[in-house]
C-alpha cells in the first residue's frame, strides 16, 4: 500500500490472533498479508535480502490460497530457518500463486519473537473487496 504503515489491524479473537488486511489489488493484499504476519511475530532489524525463494500455490478459492500462502511464508521461518524481508506476487488467480520470498536466514541473537504463531487457520477466513476498490482480508492465527 505504497508508503500507508496502517495496512492491517489486529482484531481481537479469544485465545487466537486475528488480522485484518487491506491491499489495493489482491496481490498487494497477499504481499500485505505476510509481512503482516510475520511484523506481529518477528522484531527484526532492517536487513538486505541473502536468498529468494520461490512459491507456487494452488488452491480452491482465495481463501483457501491465502491460508495456503501464509502457512508456506510460516512453514520456511519454522522449517527452514528463514525470515522473508519480502513478498512479491507474481501472479494470482483464485486457484493459483506465483511468488518469490526474499529471506535472510532466522538468527535467534538478532530477531527478538513477539508472537509465536503455530498456525494459519480457516477460522472465519475471509476475502471482500470494499465500495472504494479496496481488498480487505481476515485472518485468525493460532497462537
Amino acid at each position: 500500500m505504497g508508503s500507508d504503515e496502517r495496512y492491517f489491524t489486529i482484531i481481537d479473537h479469544t485465545a487466537d490472533l486475528g488480522l485484518r488486511i487491506r491491499g489495493e489489488t489482491l496481490e498487494r493484499l497477499f504481499e500485505n498479508a505476510a509481512q503482516a504476519m510475520l511484523n506481529v511475530m518477528v522484531k527484526t532489524p532492517d536487513l538486505q535480502p541473502t536468498e529468494t525463494v520461490s512459491v507456487g500455490l494452488d488452491g480452491r478459492d482465495l481463501e483457501d490460497l491465502l491460508v495456503r500462502w501464509l502457512g508456506e511464508v510460516l512453514y520456511w521461518f519454522q522449517g527452514g530457518k528463514k525470515l522473508m524481508v519480502h513478498a512479491h506476487v507474481l501472479s494470482l488467480s483464485p486457484g493459483h500463486l506465483e511468488a518469490k520470498l526474499d529471506t535472510i536466514p532466522y538468527d535467534p541473537d538478532n530477531h527478538e519473537i513477539l508472537c509465536e504463531i503455530k498456525a494459519v487457520t480457516y477460522h472465519q477466513i475471509e476475502i471482500i473487496q470494499k465500495n472504494n476498490k479496496l481488498w480487505e482480508a481476515s485472518v485468525i492465527f493460532d497462537v
